[in-house]
């Protein structure tokens, strides 16, 4: 299409990495740059806004800023660097023209680098290379340049793609450069390369309006909001609009709102047009990737595409003897239902169908990160509930079974990785890679079976002292493997109700690992530690020592506890068995078993055996 379709006043750009490279201290700078944010002392990563995101420092939601320079408005989308996430990176590329790369300067293209870069190159966006954090001493940007013109090409880059301009840049200390030569002074060499280098949008304003939703938000006032980008034509407040479902079913309605961005607010506007990115109210029952259209014979965009599900799990409604006591306000099933429901909306990387047998609900989701924060945010609205160990989601395929795979990187000081392949070897790990990096650690590369990751993250913190790191990545579907690991250490499950007591701690924790304090409340058929021999064992946490009249010719002494394990919800989502939950309410997460009862594990042992 001619220059003359294209809006020259906007740029629509993504902002791509792996986790911990600096993507959002990046997009801070350039909102100080341009003015567009106005940031109090000591106020950083400010599109982190989610109380998880800061407590985790990782980008969890998508979000969008607007700045100008130079008279052009650049609209600019800081998306998740995991690949838990994906679901949301897949959609705002959507949206975009182009993409930032970010890449470490130090570590130089990790796994979800490759997941990020490989989506945007299947879209044709032209992408912009930003090396960041060349202001540390160990930085190797030459290095990282090489590493990622490889991996361009290992992702089957076209020739264009292949011509990217590399920006080198300080997002701590606000600068760019295009020759390292050079020093920088601040974030316009970067802004004039986006201007260059990314395509203005089309907008053929003769073409009926069409819309892509790909961000949903909800206002009490004037209900559903549609978030996404204008393709085609034009659009004013008070306009008629039809939805055009996925189905092909078509809903009509009346624009009541249009919003763009500002900053980081959303300001009323009177009309959109192609290339602008805003949020549209008037029409309810709206899903992400419907189309928002106008004319006689309204037509739908091409869908957008997602990765199915890798991992599920059975939410139900907390059923345990302390069911209500922790300050939970959500209790019920149909509490529980209407919450996932409503997730399911927004998140279309989250699939909620009735459990098998009928009891609960199986969520399936894209690993176990992208699950357990659905189930922290739903802690903290005050929702209670019981949660299944994750499985994975197996495909069949003609006469074969198929199981998702998984692109670990692990990375270990020097005399660890031995006990690490060893680890993962008997995991059916598979080493792909091993090099030294250039502090000296020791970089290993596997791909392993989903399944038999989990609970691994904690055994290579254990064999490496917790000195290692490790990052994983989906990989692909593959014949499957057998039958996986099982957990190596059995539990210690309380025999009674009660409150925990010191003495009987005290004889409990040179059997294992304790996850309970005294004091603390117990019911039967709760975990209430490990057990290192390798069985479950039924055992009394809230027996008293025994007095008598006589007294011993010297002072007892004082009892010392160990430190008890804090309950997260990663440990336990690695660590529980399958005939097992964790019960998760707005103030305690507690292991236990599916079956309170002793008598009746045992029924059920027989009969399964």
């Amino acid at each position: 299409m001619s220059d003359q379709k294209r809006r020259q006043d906007v740029r629509n750009v993504a902002i791509i990495a792996h986790v911990d490279h600096g993507k959002t201290t990046l997009v801070d700078a350039l909102l100080k740059q341009t003015g567009a944010y106005e940031f109090k002392a000591g106020e950083t990563a400010i599109m982190d806004s989610n109380p998880l995101e800061k407590e985790r420092g990782i980008t969890i939601f998508s979000k969008i800023a607007s700045f100008v320079h130079k008279g052009v408005q650049f609209n600019i989308v800081d998306t998740p660097g995991h690949a838990d996430f994906g679901s949301e990176v897949e959609r705002i590329l959507e949206m975009v023209d182009g993409v930032l790369l970010l890449v470490d300067a130090f570590e130089g293209p990790m796994p979800q680098t490759k997941f990020v870069l490989k989506k945007s190159l299947e879209l044709h966006l032209k992408p912009i290379l930003v090396i960041n954090k060349i202001d540390r001493n160990s930085s190797q940007p030459h290095s990282t340049a090489d590493s990622s013109f490889d991996l361009f090409c290992e992702l089957n880059a076209t020739d264009e793609q292949l011509d990217f301009p590399i920006v080198y840049a300080s997002g701590k200390d606000g600068w760019t450069t295009l020759d390292l030569e050079e020093p920088g002074r601040d974030m316009k060499p970067l802004l004039d390369t986006i201007l260059r280098r990314v395509l203005p949008p089309l907008a053929d304003p003769e073409k009926p309006f069409q819309m892509l939703v790909t961000l949903l938000d909800y206002d009490p006032y004037v209900g559903q909001i549609s978030i996404g980008r204008i393709f085609h034509g034009e659009i004013a407040r008070g306009d008629p609009i039809s939805l055009v479902k996925n189905d092909g079913s078509i809903k009509t309605g009346r624009v009541t709102r249009i919003l763009k961005y500002r900053g980081l607010v959303r300001v009323e506007a009177e009309s959109a047009r192609a290339g602008d990115i805003v949020s549209l109210a008037g029409v309810d029952d709206v899903k992400v990737g419907n189309t928002l259209a106008t004319g006689d014979n309204p037509e739908a965009l091409p869908r957008i595409k997602i990765d199915e599900p890798t991992i599920s799990m059975v939410f139900s409604h907390n059923t345990s003897p302390l069911a209500g006591r922790d300050g939970g306000i959500f209790l019920t099933s149909r509490h529980l239902r209407e919450r996932l429901e409503r997730e399911a909306l927004t998140n279309v990387g989250i699939k909620v169908e009735p459990a098998p047998g009928g009891e609960g609900f199986k969520v399936s989701g894209r690993g176990e990160l992208h699950l357990s924060i659905l189930i922290e945010t739903m802690r903290r609205e005050g929702y209670e509930m019981e949660v299944s160990a994750p499985r994975v989601i197996l495909m069949n395929m003609g006469d074969q079974t198929l199981e998702p795979m998984e692109e670990v990187i692990i990375e270990v000081d020097e005399g660890y990785q031995g006990a690490v392949i060893a680890a993962l070897g008997e995991r059916k790990g598979v080493m792909k890679d091993m090099n030294r990096t250039f502090i000296g650690t020791i970089r290993m590369s596997f791909i392993i079976p989903t399944r038999w990751l989990f609970g691994f993250r904690a055994v290579l913190l254990q064999i490496t002292r917790g000195s290692g790191i490790m990052y994983q990545n989906f990989y692909r579907y593959q014949k499957y493997l057998g039958e996986g690991a099982s957990r190596q250490v059995g539990v210690l499950i309380s025999k009674t109700a009660g409150k925990a007591v010191a003495f009987a701690l005290d004889g409990l924790q040179g059997r294992g690992e304790i996850f309970i304090r005294p004091g603390d409340r117990l019911y039967e058929g709760m975990i209430v530690g490990v057990n290192n021999k390798g069985k479950d064992l039924v055992v009394n946490a809230t027996k008293e020592k025994q007095l008598s009249n006589m007294r011993a010719s010297g002072a007892d002494e004082a009892i010392k506890l160990i430190e008890p394990r804090e309950l997260t919800l990663e440990f336990a989502l690695e660590f529980i068995a399958d005939d097992e939950l964790f019960e998760i309410t707005p103030k305690h997460i507690r292991l236990r078993k599916r079956y309170l009862s002793e008598n009746e594990r045992k029924s059920r042992s027989r009969r399964a055996g």
